[in-house]
């Protein structure tokens, strides 16, 4: 059964992607003018398009580019929508039996899907690489992600990244039954 953000999630939300956009910024050396040229938005679970969803994942990075007839200008214009998996993210804070809060969990999910669209967005990273290839970039994105967020973290933080650096991974509080 899908569950959505209430209100106060989407808020939450909203908040975290504005402090992980910081935290990125001050990582990557991005203005608050050079986040305009990054074109990205953020959706939840109630408004994705159904090739949005994603089964065992917080969410899913997707690229879309502009129709023809504005590609003229820019031949390479192009956005990306971070789709987040609400009742998934919402599944592992309750799996977790509250060791797991679901802001420094979203932090670290703002910040990782953040880190994609910047190296995807400077060509660092190839969002249409081949699947072999995709792992590789995962765990730099991961290794970036942890370093970005050292300046923010506190004991509920931590406990977020140290489940993704073990061998069990917050992930798997996805997947469990």
């Amino acid at each position: 059964m899908e569950r959505y953000f209430n209100s106060e999630q989407i808020s939450l939300t909203g908040r975290t992607f504005a402090q992980a956009e910081k935290l990125a910024g001050r990582y990557f050396g991005i203005g608050p003018a050079e986040w305009l040229e990054r074109r990205y938005d953020v959706r939840t679970l109630a408004f994705l398009e159904k090739h949005e969803v994603r089964e065992g994942a917080f969410a899913q990075l997707c690229r879309y580019q502009v129709s023809r007839e504005l590609k003229e200008k820019d031949d390479g214009l192009h956005f990306y929508r971070i789709c987040l998996q609400d009742d998934r993210i919402l599944n592992a804070v309750e799996r977790a039996h509250s060791f797991i809060r679901l802001s420094p969990l979203l932090l670290y999910i703002a910040a990782h899907e953040l880190v994609h669209v910047i190296r995807f967005d400077r060509g660092e990273g190839n969002f249409d690489a081949p699947e072999e290839e995709k792992s590789d970039e995962e765990e730099k994105v991961h290794r970036i992600t942890r370093n970005m967020l050292r300046p923010a973290t506190d004991t509920d933080l931590n406990l977020v990244l140290d489940c993704f650096s073990s061998d069990y991974r917050i992930g798997d509080l996805v997947r469990q039954s």
